[in-house]
């Protein structure tokens, strides 16, 4: 039997702590070659609606360790004043699901939601970042967005440092006091609504950008010495002036180039394609970015293996960088949310063989 498995049964089966952890695993294997992915694909197509374009996005990846997983995602997509708004069926509805199949039989194992892991994946990610580059005794938050993800990278903030004070900024108001409300209630810590964005600096060790902005949110001539940068959105990297003032960046890895064809290693998080291209033009994020500063990065791998320091100094502004690798975080995470779920009989069963055929293709 195949399982399929909300956002609920995600939430009873991994933790924040559990994926900084499995995330690390994943780069590992990544980096010793026991894993593999490959970037983000996009497919965009014009609606019959001008204003609207329809997205399609796969990424995959898989490791001996027995297990490979697809997500898809299918949106509507319009972009308003600088962001995206997207939706499958209806506003407010999402379509975001991760197959995962054994290596071992072929066999398709779970139909697994999107939503919760795609949060818990990318505030790890940010944790991880934090974790190896922050200051030691960070202890201040410094947050632009107090969407989904903004909650998503406190709690994993928290794991790695000890948190006291957050300090947040996103244009409305109500949002932004009514997030700082929801953080001292959940965590305890000092959590204050700031009227500008550029109060958000002001004693922040750590400054994150966590939006659906298409272009940067950042603003690095505000960073104080010593802070660590994480980066969400924004077109995928920090402003020009944060750019020119970071010191050290962290790459988690890379995307292996493919077999025998190492004059087509892609290090671009993501490549897309549009059907009437000329309708799309200047539609979308745009398409990946490479290393931005690779002058100045270190792996993780070799920060981990102690082969180079991470922060040199108290004094470096740093930042992390995840790189093309949302195919192998996906696997490794949909791999241990199922195997959590079988162990504690959750999620609806599907007849395996109803997605399986006699007919060799």
């Amino acid at each position: 039997m195949a399982l399929i498995l909300s956002n609920a049964d995600v939430a009873r089966t991994l933790s924040m702590r559990d994926t900084i952890g499995i995330l690390e695993s994943s780069y590992r294997d990544l980096a010793a070659g026991d894993a593999v992915c490959r970037p983000r694909i996009d497919i965009r197509i014009p609606t019959g609606d001008p204003g609207r374009y329809y997205q399609w996005g796969t990424m995959e990846g898989g490791s001996t360790r027995g297990y490979f997983a697809i997500r898809m995602k299918s949106d509507v997509v319009e972009e308003r004043e600088g962001t995206q708004e997207k939706y499958a069926g209806r506003p407010g509805l999402f379509c975001g699901l991760i197959l995962l199949t054994s290596i071992e039989t072929g066999e398709p194992l779970a139909l697994i939601n999107d939503g919760l892991i795609q949060h818990m994946r990318v505030g790890a990610d940010g944790a991880i970042g934090v974790k190896h580059m922050a200051r030691a005794d960070a202890r201040v938050v410094g947050m632009l967005g107090s969407g989904g993800m903004a909650r998503s990278h406190v709690e994993a903030f928290l794991c790695v440092r000890p948190i006291e004070r957050l300090q947040v900024f996103s244009p409305t108001r109500r949002n932004r006091e009514r997030f700082a409300a929801e953080m001292r209630e959940l965590h305890g810590i000092d959590a204050q609504p700031c009227e500008t964005p550029g109060e958000i600096y002001r004693g922040a060790q750590i400054v994150a950008a966590l939006t659906d902005s298409t272009t940067p949110v950042l603003d690095g001539s505000l960073l104080e010495p010593g802070t660590h940068i994480v980066n969400v959105g924004g077109g995928g990297v920090p402003d020009a002036a944060s750019l020119a003032r970071i010191d050290r960046c962290l790459r988690f890895g890379s995307a292996p180039q493919p077999v025998g064809r190492a004059d087509l290693a892609l290090d671009d998080e993501y490549l897309a394609w549009s059907a009437r291209p000329e309708r799309l033009r200047g539609r979308g994020r745009k398409s990946g970015h490479g290393r931005a500063l690779p002058d100045k990065t270190v792996s993780l791998a070799d920060v981990v293996g102690g082969a180079q320091p991470a922060r040199r100094s108290e004094s470096e502004i740093t930042w992390s960088e995840r790189g093309n690798l949302q195919g192998v975080q996906f696997y490794a995470l949909a791999a241990h949310v199922y195997e959590r779920a079988r162990e504690a009989g959750l999620g609806r069963e599907l007849p395996t063989d109803w997605l399986l055929q006699d007919i060799r293709d």
